[in-house]
Formats: structure tokens, C-alpha cells, sequence
């Protein structure tokens, strides 16, 4: 049991190297359009937008930043599988610019754009983020009309190719019983509300980029789970910190990731290389939070009546019966690529 994991640092507009058709899952996060720490990066990617902000031609910019990110929606189209499903975070930008303050619509402008180039368009999550700010009001304060409501979620746009993807053959039906998952998973995770799983802004020392976005490990790790089965092949064409990657690993998926700023890949390779103690923790608490999930429910008199035939564990469904989930036993890094091995979980 192995996957493959593989950091690719250029621009992932073409997506250059990976073939038509050969790709089961993008989950992803761009620079998010008119959002000031992004500036210079798009600005880098298009001298053109950094002169229409300078000119003050804002909703210009605005639609150039977002044609720089086209390029990499039409290619995820063509790399996708027929039946393959892109899950793309994406906040909404409010900004002051020349006094007037005003919402860019990042999510509606990429869903039309999406749409028109062939996806199908799924029901959406609304992540609703945590936040620790005691100001939560924007504007005027407690007069009316001039305050302005505060963002407090992101969007997770979700796209299919072409029909719903189909497991025909006996080995194919036998992976996608193994990669279910729990019945109580279900019914968080496919809520078209997410709350908390605060994302992360960190500091990087680094002359391409000071800063970066990182959404978190739980996000990253829900999707997958939701969308793809153990060995799919899932892309992340604007890495960032490694968390997709990441995410693929613990899940026993095989990964490719484009990041356009080489400054990162000390800090990709650290987080990658050291993820099994995490990702091993991970999936122990998940099945912990399992077991107190079924305790509970036979404490309150409702039946949990089926047994996991590769766990220690009772679960509600028959579905779930069939999971297997593994431990990282080893990852190793050989020229640019990661190889995790996975070994039996001892319950």
C-alpha cells in the first residue's frame, strides 16, 4: 500500500505535464481576487492589473485577476475525469479603495465562469468561519444606513464533469466500500453549512511571499473523503503550505500539487515530511469520536446494530461495515516527490 505525492513549482495556468482525463479530484484555494495580500502576486502574474489599480480602475483589476484564474478553471476541465468533481474554497473581498467601500463577488464570478466552460454546478457549502474579533460591526457603528454587514463565511463552490461517476468492475465496488465513512461523518460533512475549523495565516520568512492563506486540514480532509476513494489521484493547482497535500496522505490518496512561489518548498517539504504523527492522530481521533458517537446513541436507547468487518468498532449502517482505514507506517522524499507507505490500524 503507497501513494505518491508530487510538488510541481510553476505556474498552474496550463497545468503543464499532466495529461487530459487523468485526474479524480481537484480541491483547491486560490489568491483570492482584491484581497490587498494579494495584490503584488497577481500584480506579478499581470503587469496590466497592477496599472488599473494605480489608475484607480478597481473593478477592472478586478475582472483581470479573476481571467488570470480562468486560465487554471479551463484547465482543470480538461485534466479532470469524466465524472470528476472540483471542490473550490473561495471568499468574497470588501474593501475601502478611493473612500467608496463595496463587495467583490469573487464566488458568483468564478460559478459563471465554471458553468460556462462545461461544469456542472453542485450545492454548495457555506463555511462559516470562527472568529475571535470583538468588532464584529463594519461602517457607522449604531446608526443606520451607513454600517455594513460583516463577511463571516467563505464559499466552497462544488463542480462535476460530465455524469456521475460510476464503479463498475469487482475491485472498483470493493475500494469505494472501504473508503466510506461513518454514518455520523455523513451527516455533518453533507450539510451545506460548515462552522469553525478556524484557517490559517501565517508568517513565512520568505523573499517570494511573506504571507500565505492556508485553509485548514479538516476542510481539505472532508472533501477528499466526500468526493474521491483510496488511490484517486487529487490536485491542488495552488498548493500553498503543502495542506491538500497533506490532507491526501491521511486520507490514501495520491496527490499533485502546483505552487508558484519556490520560496515555500522548505516549508512544504518540513510540513509534508513530518505529517505522519499528525495524520496518524488524526485518524485516531476520528475513530474515537466514532465510538463516543455510537456510546452515546445506545445510551439514549437507539440502536447501533452492525460491526465493522476491518475495526474493532459497531456502526449504525451497513454501508459502513466494509471501511478500512490505515496508519502511515513511513513517508519518504526522493526528487521532488513524497512516497507514503500504510500499514494495518491496530485498534
Amino acid at each position: 500500500m503507497e501513494t505518491i505525492h508530487q510538488i510541481i513549482y510553476e505556474d498552474s495556468s496550463p497545468l503543464s505535464g499532466i495529461e487530459n482525463k487523468s485526474i479524480d479530484l481537484v480541491v483547491t484555494s486560490p489568491p483570492y481576487p482584491m484581497v490587498s495580500m494579494w495584490d503584488d502576486v497577481f500584480g506579478e502574474l499581470d503587469a496590466n492589473i497592477k496599472v488599473q489599480m494605480e489608475k484607480g480602475n478597481y473593478d477592472a483589476a478586478f475582472e483581470l485577476m479573476h481571467q488570470k484564474l480562468d486560465k487554471t478553471w479551463k484547465s482543470i476541465f480538461r485534466v479532470l475525469k469524466e465524472g470528476g468533481i472540483l471542490c473550490l474554497n473561495i471568499g468574497d473581498s470588501t474593501r475601502t479603495l478611493d473612500d467608496i467601500f463595496k463587495l467583490y463577488n469573487s464566488h458568483s464570478r468564478i460559478l459563471n465562469y465554471c458553468i460556462s466552460i462545461g461544469f456542472s454546478s453542485l450545492p454548495s457549502i457555506l463555511w462559516k468561519k470562527s472568529t475571535n474579533s470583538p468588532n464584529k460591526f463594519m461602517g457607522s457603528g449604531m446608526y443606520p444606513v451607513g454600517s455594513h454587514v460583516t463577511l463571516e463565511h467563505e464559499h466552497i463552490l462544488i463542480f462535476r464533469k460530465g455524469q456521475r461517476r460510476e464503479f463498475r468492475t469487482k475491485e472498483e465496488k470493493i475500494n469505494r466500500h472501504e473508503s466510506a465513512f461513518f454514518w455520523e461523518e455523513r451527516n455533518a460533512w453533507f450539510s451545506d453549512t460548515w462552522r469553525g475549523m478556524q484557517g490559517k495565516l501565517q508568517d513565512i520568512y520568505s523573499s517570494e511571499r511573506e504571507r500565505s492563506a492556508a485553509f485548514p486540514f479538516e476542510l481539505a480532509y472532508r472533501l477528499i473523503n466526500m468526493f474521491s476513494v483510496k488511490n484517486d489521484l487529487v490536485l491542488d493547482p495552488f498548493l500553498g503550505t503543502g495542506t491538500t497535500t497533506k490532507a491526501a496522505l491521511c486520507s490514501q490518496r495520491n496527490s499533485i500539487g502546483f505552487e508558484l512561489s519556490k520560496g515555500l518548498s522548505e516549508l512544504i517539504d518540513k510540513e509534508i515530511s513530518g505529517s505522519k504523527e499528525f495524520c496518524n492522530n488524526h485518524i485516531r481521533n476520528r475513530f474515537t469520536s466514532h465510538a463516543n458517537f455510537t456510546a452515546e446513541r445506545i445510551n439514549s436507547g437507539k440502536e447501533v446494530k452492525h460491526k465493522l468487518r476491518n475495526h474493532n468498532y459497531s456502526c449504525v449502517s451497513l454501508q459502513e461495515s466494509k471501511i478500512l482505514i490505515n496508519n502511515i507506517s513511513e513517508i519518504r522524499q526522493s526528487s521532488g516527490k513524497f512516497s507514503v507507505s500504510y500499514e494495518k490500524l491496530i485498534d
